[in-house]
Formats: structure tokens, sequence, C-alpha cells
């Protein structure tokens, strides 16, 4: 059998076993057990994926930022010092390399004049800049999942990390406002927005199917391992 096959079928099961902590694999793997940080790739990719597409939703440059940020994260774990927990400490140096990548295409814009650092300050009057209605894509609650991406994809920039993480991810409050960098209160309000927004859009109940949104498969996920794991190799060499 081709050992990729199976280090990657050992690191699924790890993926699943409880017991062993994403604390506990950082700790091996800064002592050397450096394979071992597939564990945590694939572990995490969900919800980083899911985290960096809110932010810039090409799939192309999503895929470039998760791969930069494992690798930074990787580089950085000497300095992971436990005070966060280390999926929160992953998500906010993904969700910083996607910020970077958007205000470097030069599309930031900017919601709150009096905080200009922030790109995600609240919009005093948030809009769409949604596509013309499709009033078949509408009718088709078969493709509801699909409905509510597209609904999440047109939400205004200051808003849609916040539902991700929170509605999609199921992150706490207190999670995502650690990942995103704001308060527990600004996570509330913008939520309490994002979520009457897409009310609008769906006029629907649409809850049920929020967690099959944003997909992040098998294949996309074997990928992104081995891009990572080949150039973690190279460095190391």
């Amino acid at each position: 059998m081709n050992r990729s096959v199976v280090r990657g079928a050992q690191a699924e099961l790890a993926v699943q076993e409880p017991s062993l902590s994403d604390e506990e694999v950082v700790e091996r793997v800064r002592a050397g057990e450096r394979g071992l940080y597939e564990i945590i790739m694939r572990r995490h990719n969900q919800r980083l994926y899911r985290a960096v597409r809110a932010i810039l939703r090409d799939e192309a440059e999503v895929e470039d930022v998760l791969q930069d940020a494992y690798l930074a994260a990787y580089r950085s774990l000497p300095e992971f010092e436990g005070r966060a927990r280390f999926s929160t400490w992953l998500t906010r140096i993904a969700i910083n390399r996607a910020l970077d990548r958007r205000r470097r295409r030069a599309r930031l814009v900017v919601l709150d004049p009096q905080q200009e650092g922030n790109p995600l300050n609240d919009a005093d009057t948030p809009t769409w800049a949604a596509p013309a209605e499709d009033p078949e894509r509408q009718s088709a609650r078969r493709e509801l999942a699909q409905l509510l991406q597209d609904a999440i994809d047109q939400l205004p920039a200051t808003f849609r990390p916040v539902y991700i993480l929170r509605e999609v991810q199921g992150l706490s409050v207190q999670e995502t406002a650690e990942s995103l960098g704001i308060e527990p209160g600004t996570v509330k309000t913008r939520l309490h927005r994002a979520r009457g927004l897409l009310r609008e859009r769906l006029v629907r109940d649409f809850d049920g199917a929020a967690a099959s949104a944003f997909p992040f498969g098998a294949e996309r996920c074997d990928r992104l391992v081995a891009v990572v794991l080949a150039q973690l190799h190279q460095e190391t060499q």
C-alpha cells in the first residue's frame, strides 16, 4: 500500500481520537515528531477554510492562504504559550493572513471612517451587494444549502466572518471575539444584523442547513495537507 495513503489513514484516526488534544499534538511536534502536524491540519481544515472563505470568497486564494497560514503557524509553534486555545491561536493566524491578502488586492472597503484601521468595523447602514434574483434557485428546496451559501457570500464583509464562525462553525461568542480581535458585544451585534439580512434574503428557515454549507471535502483536504507537508519537508532538510 502507498505510504502516503497509510499516513493519511493513520492521521484520520488520530483526528478522531478525543484523548489526543491539540496541545498534546503541538508538544509532540515541537519535540521532534513533525509528521504529527498532519493531525493538526486535518483536524482544523474545515474550520480554517470557513473562516478564510468568509473574508476572501475566492477559492484559489482561500487555498493559498490556508497553506500560508499552516506554514506560518508551524514556524511559530515555539512561540505558542497556551494562553489561548490552540484552535483560537491557529484561526487568528489564518484570519490575519486572509485580511493581509485582501488588503494587498486593494479591495478593502472602509465601513467606519472613524476607525479606518479595523477592516471589520460595523457598518451603520449595511447593504447587500447581491446579484440579480434567481427564481429557480429560490424555489428549489433541494438546493437549500447552496442557496444559504450564496446568501452568506453576499453578507457585508463586516458581518460575514462573525456569522461563519458562530453559526456555521459553531464557535462560542468568546472564541469568535478572540479569533477576530473584537469585543464579545460586537460579535453579538454583528451576528444579530447578519441574521436579519439573511432572513430578508431567504425568507425561510435555514438553520438546520447551516452546518452543511462550505464543505471542505476529503480530496481538497488531502491536497492541502500534501502541499504543506512537502514544503515543511523541504524546510527541514
